[in-house]
Parts: C-alpha cells; sequence; structure tokens
C-alpha cells in the first residue's frame, strides 16, 4: 500500500511540474508576442516620424508641389 502511495504522490509531484512548466511556457510566450508587437509599434511610429519629417523637408524647400 505504501508502494501506492508513493507512486501516486509521485504521479502528482510531476503533473503538478508539467502544469508548472506549461504555465512558465505560456508566459514567456505571451511576453513574446508583447515585445514583438510593441516594436511593430515602435517602428510604424518610427516610419511615421520620417514621413513626417521628409515631408517637412520637401514643404521647406518647396519639393512638395
Amino acid at each position: 500500500m505504501d508502494s501506492n502511495k508513493m507512486s501516486y504522490n509521485a504521479g502528482q509531484a510531476n503533473g503538478q511540474t508539467q502544469e508548472k512548466a506549461s504555465n512558465m511556457m505560456d508566459k514567456a510566450s505571451n511576453a513574446a508576442q508583447s515585445a514583438k508587437e510593441s516594436m511593430q509599434e515602435t517602428g510604424q511610429q518610427m516610419k511615421d516620424k520620417a514621413q513626417g519629417a521628409a515631408d517637412s523637408v520637401k514643404n521647406a524647400t518647396g519639393m512638395n508641389q
């Protein structure tokens, strides 16, 4: 009976470890997705700023007509 109980406890511990690992992977995946979206946003903002700067130069030099 003791060996069954030990085996059950070992199975429980293993299940909990797998669940924790799975949660950690989910968190890491979410963090990576969040970072990717943040970088895309930053890239778009930089692109918009560069376009705005280019338009300002064109306007200032009269090339935008």
